[in-house]
C-alpha cells in the first residue's frame, strides 16, 4: 500500500473557490503518485478562517468559529474528491462546534473513502493552549475505521505522546496510525515525532505524520508551523532499521510518500526479531509490581 503524508502550508485565502483549487491539485497529486491513502495535518483547515475576511481570521474566537461555519463545503468537497480518485483522505483538522459536545469547539479530522465520508476522529488531550486559551474540548471516543484490509486509526498531535491510546488502537487490529499535526517549534514538532515513532516501535505498526508547515502571520492560531512530513514503522533490520520509512525536509512543502507492506508488517508481529505488540501485557503486569508513592507533586 502507497502512503501519502503532506507537508501542508496555510495560505489567506479569499474565496471558497481557492481552496478547492488548491485541495483539488494536492489531492490529485497524491492520486496521480500511487498514494492509496493520503494525511493532511492538524489545523490546516484554519486557513478557511481568512473566506470570512483578514478581521476574522485576526480574531482566535471569530476564527474558530468561521472555519466551524463553512466546514459543511470543505467536508464535501473532500469526500468528492476520495470518491473521484477512489482513494481514502484523512482531512486537515478543524475546530468543529459541535452541540452534542457543549458549547466549546472540538478538534476534529474527518476521514473519506473511495465510497465517500466514513466518519471522524476527534482529538482526545488538548494541549495547554487549547485547553487554557482556545478552550478547546475532548469529543467522541476513539475509532477504528476499515478500509477493505487495513484498519486504521487517528491521533491528533498530542494523542500521539500517549502510549496507553495508541495501544488501545492497536489491541483493536489497527495496523497504521494517522498523526496529523501543528506545531509553532521546532521542540514540538520533535515531540510529536518522537512520540510517532515510539507508537510504532511498541505497536509494530506504521505512522504517518503530517505537519503545517510555514508562516501564517494573518491568523494569531497558527502563525508559526515547524515540521516535517514522515512515514514511521518498526525498527527491525532489513526492513526499516531506523525506523524511518520517509521522510521530507524540515518546513517544506509538499508530499512524503512510501510503500507499506502490509503482509511483512503483519509478520513482524510473529516472527521479528523483537515482538513489543505481543510482550505488551507483561510490560503491564510489570508496572503492577511498582511500590507506590503517596503525595507526588
Amino acid at each position: 500500500m502507497k502512503c501519502a503524508a503532506a507537508a501542508y502550508p496555510l495560505d489567506p485565502l479569499t474565496r471558497f473557490a481557492d481552496f478547492d483549487a488548491k485541495i483539488t491539485a494536492w489531492v490529485a497529486e497524491a492520486a496521480d503518485g500511487g498514494a492509496e491513502i493520503a494525511i493532511f495535518p492538524e489545523y490546516g483547515a484554519m486557513e478557511l478562517a481568512h473566506l470570512a475576511g483578514p478581521s476574522v481570521a485576526a480574531d482566535l474566537e471569530g476564527s474558530l468559529r468561521a472555519v466551524s461555519d463553512i466546514w459543511p463545503e470543505a467536508d464535501a468537497l473532500f469526500s468528492r474528491l476520495a470518491v473521484q480518485h477512489g482513494l481514502a483522505l484523512v482531512a486537515p483538522s478543524a475546530p468543529i462546534f459541535d452541540q452534542n459536545y457543549g458549547l466549546r469547539p472540538v478538534n476534529r479530522a474527518c476521514i473519506y473513502g473511495a465510497q465517500g465520508r466514513i466518519g471522524h476522529q476527534d482529538k482526545q488531550i488538548m494541549t495547554r493552549f487549547e485547553r487554557e486559551i482556545w478552550q478547546v474540548q475532548s469529543g467522541g471516543p476513539l475509532q477504528v475505521f476499515d478500509l477493505g484490509d487495513l484498519r486504521v486509526g487517528v491521533l491528533i498531535c498530542y494523542d500521539a505522546e500517549f502510549p496507553l491510546l495508541a495501544r488501545a488502537l492497536v489491541e483493536a487490529g489497527v495496523d497504521l496510525l494517522l498523526v496529523p499535526s501543528c506545531t509553532d517549534s521546532g521542540a514540538g514538532y520533535w515531540r510529536v515525532r518522537v512520540g510517532a515513532m515510539a507508537r510504532a516501535l511498541e505497536g509494530q505498526c506504521a505512522v504517518l505524520q503530517s505537519p503545517t508547515v510555514g508562516q501564517a502571520a494573518w491568523s494569531p492560531a497558527v502563525d508559526e508551523n515547524h515540521g516535517a512530513a514522515a512515514i514511521y514503522g518498526p525498527a527491525e533490520a532489513g526492513f526499516c532499521d531506523n525506523g524511518v520509512f520517509a521522510e521530507g525536509a524540515m518546513n517544506k512543502p509538499g508530499w512524503v510518500m512510501a510503500d507499506i507492506d502490509l503482509g511483512r508488517l503483519r509478520d513482524l508481529r510473529q516472527n521479528g526479531t523483537v515482538l513489543t505488540r505481543r510482550d505488551w501485557p507483561e510490560s503491564a503486569a510489570r508496572t503492577a509490581l511498582v511500590p507506590q508513592v503517596k503525595d507526588l507533586p
